[in-house]
């Protein structure tokens, strides 16, 4: 019998169906991401009111194909364009039209808020779909690095900026007097104001450095000040009770400035101050990231806050990651779990106090018994300080009572879990923003994907159908 093929014929003209959705599956998540962007009121994003030049895209549109994009793994503008023209759910999304990678990156820019407001919108959804129960929430924190806008080699030093300031300073004044010669008829202008502008700008970026070098270790200062005079009082009501001198040495009153004592080496990028050199492992290396921090809830595996932090570690973030559930549910959780990262007495009181349930590693031993990320050799691991404040003591006998391991259990599988889907499945590893603002603006963005990517497989595949559910 003869070899059969199925005939290629490009040169006859394709008849495009009359409508897009002949293509495009009745059950396809495109269909629910359109509906759910379509709940925001337009006067939640920022828009051309007055009518002045060309017409708009919609911006309820420009929503849905961010969204959609970004749940497939297609995060870059000019991606997202050309996926205007090659992906047909996409081309459906837009109904033909192409936005421009400037319009889209400019949307994404200058929508932030709206971002937000979509992922409590999305939440509000789930609640009243049944599926989230907003005033019973059990959300599982942690937090993880997404590379920066910004490259490491941008990072300088309090004193290295302080030197290249002076370096420009000096070349700005050369280059001022070589124009004033210029002017009299002694040499040529023409190049003059473009490299004494190049010069003013690199000087701004010092100035701006050098003032957020200034303002970390000031608040380091302050930070460090408040321990002191804490643990002077306490020396101090303790030699009052005893009649005698505390023993051990006197705490040394802290005098941190930028460049020199406590993190003399701390750097700040130019290109994103806010960003951090990070190191996830001993052998990952170090990459100029952000820190993304997440609250998911253990019985959706819903984001149900989230935030950006500004250091490379989660110390300090368990009361924010509470308030950013408050803030994107209007409720706060019942319970939180989350690792030793997190650890923070006086942040257990509190939280206890405003009827939160706390359920967080103490000792990292606890959580792993084996370190499997330190290469180091035996005898030259450290291990864990254990815990002495009796908060921390009675949080780690909590976490190993019986109802304590099974509660405690549920964090690796529900926010480890997201942040894998984040990073593997939709490919998300780096920021397209700068500046801590509109970096929490594209992660509560990325979480919004995620979200209606969960939402939709959660949905009974009955109610997919013409989204009539969604709609009313």
């Amino acid at each position: 019998m003869a070899i059969r093929f199925v005939p290629v014929d490009r040169d006859t003209p394709l008849l495009m169906p009359p409508d897009l959705r002949d293509w495009v599956p009745g059950d396809d998540i495109v269909h629910f991401i359109i509906e759910a962007c379509s709940r925001l009121p337009v006067d939640s994003f920022k828009v051309n009111a007055r009518g002045s030049g060309s017409a708009q895209h919609p911006p309820h549109m420009m929503l849905a194909l961010l969204v959609y994009c970004y749940a497939h793994g297609v995060f870059s503008s000019r991606t997202i364009e050309r996926a205007t023209y090659r992906d047909v759910a996409v081309r459906y999304l837009t109904a033909d039209t192409h936005p421009d990678h400037d319009t889209i990156a400019k949307f994404r820019r200058e929508n932030l808020d709206a971002f937000a407001a979509a992922f409590t919108d999305v939440l509000e959804l789930a609640a009243s779909l049944g599926i989230l129960k907003l005033g019973n929430l059990e959300a599982a924190l942690d937090g993880s690095h997404f590379r920066a806008s910004a490259s490491i080699d941008q990072n300088v030093t309090h004193a290295r900026a302080a030197e290249l300031r002076e370096q420009l300073e000096a070349d700005i004044a050369g280059l001022l007097e070589e124009a004033e010669r210029a002017d009299l008829g002694d040499g040529e202008a023409s190049r003059l104001p473009e490299e004494i502008a190049r010069r003013e700008k690199l000087c701004a970026k010092m100035d701006k450095a050098i003032a957020e070098l200034e303002a970390r270790a000031a608040a380091r200062q302050e930070k460090a000040m408040a321990e002191y005079e804490q643990k002077a009082a306490a020396r101090e009501e303790k030699e009052r009770q005893t009649g005698k001198k505390p023993p051990g040495k006197e705490p040394a009153r802290p005098d941190i400035k930028a460049g020199q004592g406590d993190k003399a080496g701390e750097q700040c990028n130019l290109t994103d101050p806010d960003s951090r050199v990070m190191r996830k492992s001993r052998r990952s290396g170090y990459t100029q990231s952000h820190n993304a921090q997440a609250a998911v809830d253990t019985g959706t595996h819903l984001v149900v806050g989230a935030h950006i932090a500004k250091s490379a570690s989660d110390g300090g973030q368990l009361e924010p990651g509470v308030r950013a559930v408050e803030e994107a549910t209007g409720h706060a959780p019942e319970a939180v779990l989350a690792d030793a990262g997190f650890a923070d007495a006086g942040a257990f009181e509190r939280l206890g106090e405003d009827g939160v349930d706390v359920y967080c590693s103490v000792h990292r031993e606890d959580a792993h018994a084996e370190r499997e990320y330190d290469y180091r050799p035996a005898e030259k691991r450290k291990a864990p300080k254990e815990p002495k404040d009796p908060r921390l003591l009675s949080m780690r006998e909590k976490l190993r009572s019986p109802g304590g391991k099974e509660t405690y259990a549920r964090r690796n599988s529900t926010v480890e879990t997201v942040f894998g889907l984040i990073k593997e499945a939709m490919g998300f590893r780096a920021f397209s923003l700068r500046g801590t603002a509109k970096v929490e603006g594209e992660w509560k963005l990325v979480c919004l994907a995620h979200n209606l990517r969960r939402l939709f497989n959660l949905r009974a595949p009955a109610k997919m159908a013409g989204m009539g559910a969604l709609a009313a």
